[in-house]
């Protein structure tokens, strides 16, 4: 039986970046993940935040050529509802910031990472699924596929929404559905973007565009799932002439030009973030639309506070006092968040006069109140925690 410091299962953006994190710290590492980077026109919009973490470990200088600066965000009333409220841009340089965070190709993100992990001292990559889980009061043990099996102090799970991990320890989750599904691609456009990201959003959902370099963007169009198979399955011109339409030609003609993806919309919250010698992160522990950004950039704060809770290495790194750490920091920040994004995406399915009534002064409010916008901007940077 192999032993090791901490066991992470799942080899995603989060999961190397906490095991490159913790391995820094001086733990021995074991991260245990298999299966290709999927390539579905999907994009991560990381905040400073999450930008400032993977300079820490070592990981943005490789990414930085190939991101996009977002220095302006801008939310649309596309409801076509009588209250709608007027458009609001939020400006990274009204926070002393060049830009609120920059954009970058999924893949590209999580190539980029884990080459960095694989040269990480005290991080040890292998190409394995776990299989079981079991824990006592002094360590965990990781059956793996590959016949072999891992004791360590603390087992980290990385591993997604179904996250077996999860399952395994026993904590339990609420899982719910929407009746939407998400389209993403790529586009080239004739206009500028500007360094900025555009939100629409209406009654299927947000349409969101966000820079790349160049003339392009990344679309993430939420709608209704048989409209999204019907988008899927248009010829390339047909698909980008719907998306100009649902742009209404703000950033003028647009081509395809990258993989296109659907992906069914669903949600999911966590009654606790650890259990017996085991801590989740990432999407085992929340999941909610791609509103505002968010849904990555909380799981590399879970990363983060996962390695602050945990602190050098010395000792047992899955003694309870630690996995309380981690507990406190994480519940009430993700708990906030999951609300607010599930809250703002049913308000848009509603279509209920007063909901819009509340959307619209809520827009009108952070339009006019400059002290209003500028926190509510900082909470989107995870920096009102």
């Amino acid at each position: 039986m192999d032993s090791t410091d901490i066991a992470i299962v799942g080899g995603g953006a989060v999961g190397l970046s906490a095991g490159i994190a913790l391995a820094r710290q001086g733990w021995r590492v074991v991260l245990a993940s298999r299966g290709p980077v999927r390539r579905d026109g999907r994009t991560i919009a990381l905040m400073d935040g999450s930008v400032r973490f993977l300079e820490e470990i070592g990981a943005w200088e490789a990414l930085a050529p190939h991101a996009a600066p977002l220095a302006s965000l801008t939310i649309v009333d596309d409801t076509g509802g009588l209250f709608r409220g007027p458009p609001v841009t939020f400006h990274a340089g009204e926070l002393g910031l060049d830009a609120f965070g920059q954009n970058v190709e999924n893949g590209t993100l999580v190539e980029s990472i884990a080459r960095v992990a694989a040269a990480t001292p005290g991080l040890e990559l292998r190409d394995a699924l776990m299989t079981g889980l079991s824990t006592d009061g002094t360590h965990a043990a990781v059956a793996l596929d590959t016949g072999e099996t891992l004791r360590a102090g603390l087992v980290v799970g990385a591993d997604g929404r179904a996250s077996p991990v999860r399952v395994a320890a026993g904590i339990g989750s609420r899982p719910w559905t929407y009746e939407q599904s998400a389209v993403t691609a790529i586009l080239a456009h004739d206009k500028s973007h500007h360094d900025t990201s555009t939100e629409f959003h209406t009654r299927a959902g947000p349409f969101t565009l966000v820079p790349l370099q160049g003339k392009r963007s990344s679309l993430v169009w939420l709608t209704n799932p048989a409209r999204a198979e019907e988008l899927a399955g248009l010829d390339p011109e047909a698909f980008a002439l719907a998306a100009e339409q649902q742009a209404h030609s703000m950033l003028g003609a647009m081509r395809l030009d990258g993989p296109r993806g659907v992906v069914p919309m669903s949600g999911l919250s966590v009654d606790r973030f650890t259990a017996r010698r085991t801590a989740i992160v990432g999407e085992a522990a929340h999941v909610f639309p791609p509103i505002g950004a968010q849904g990555l950039n909380l799981g590399l704060r879970d990363a983060t506070d996962l390695a602050r809770a945990l602190g050098p290495a010395g000792g047992d790194p899955g003694a309870p006092e630690r996995l309380a750490r981690y507990e406190r920091a994480r519940g009430p920040d993700v708990r906030k968040l999951t609300a607010a994004v599930d809250l703002l995406n049913r308000s848009l399915l509603a279509g209920l006069m007063p909901v819009d009534a509340l959307r619209g002064a809520g827009l009108l409010a952070l339009a006019s109140i400059g002290p209003l916008r500028r926190i509510v901007m900082r909470q989107g940077l995870g920096a009102g925690r």
